[in-house]
């Protein structure tokens, strides 16, 4: 039978168990969430599409000649590079161009390894226009979506119409117009909250 100096330590040693547990349980919890973050974000650049404006660094092991400390994408959708001239890259993956690269260098090195590394994303812009504070282009970060576009261009003017805000986007080389309702999504349908895309255009009347 326990006295009550022995229920107080075995009270104590319980509390300092159940401490320990708990801290444990913590660390592997924030573990599993790092690391599932970032899986998210090395999926997220393996199946990024690099686009014009997007600025690249291009290394070529052992040939400095035949590498890039800033390749600017152009408008044409193209980098030109040492040798090879001129070299599709808007639409492709750092990995897809990497091969390319390596494909064309091979007429003039022997099995060269390029390292393509996305070093300033410049394609991934939206334009926000009209009765906001701050008009202008903005970088896409994360998982834009429209309410926090609002934020970033600093809210409303007091002429805002919030309910008949449109949004213009391109998609398969068609234009396509979503209409968004400010209003609603403080009500609750977050359906009209939609994420933001490259070169979207964001029209407060």
């Amino acid at each position: 039978m326990l006295t009550g100096r022995n229920v107080i330590k075995f009270r104590i040693v319980s509390i300092v168990i159940c401490f320990f547990l708990f801290s444990a349980i913590s660390i592997y919890a924030d573990d599993v969430e790092t690391e599932e973050k970032e899986k998210t974000s090395i999926n997220s650049l393996l199946s990024y599409r690099i686009g014009a404006g997007d600025v690249l660094n291009i290394n070529t092991w052992k040939e400095p000649e035949l590498s890039l400390d800033t390749a600017v994408v152009r408008i044409d959708g193209k980098i030109t590079f040492p040798l090879v001239d001129d070299i599709q890259a808007s639409g492709r993956t750092t990995m897809e161009l990497k091969r390319t690269i390596e494909e064309k260098l091979g007429e003039y090195v022997a099995s060269p390894q390029v390292t393509v590394t996305l070093i300033d994303p410049g394609s991934q812009k939206y334009y926000i226009l009209g009765e906001v504070n701050n008009t202008g282009e903005y970088p896409i970060l994360k998982n834009l979506r429209v309410m926090q576009a609002f934020a970033i261009a600093k809210g409303f003017t007091e002429w805002a119409s919030k309910k008949e805000i449109i949004l213009f986007r391109k998609e398969d080389g068609k234009d396509k117009i979503v209409r968004v309702n400010y209003k609603d999504i403080l009500k609750g349908d977050f359906s009209k909250n939609v994420t933001i895309k490259a070169d979207d255009t964001i029209i407060v009347p």
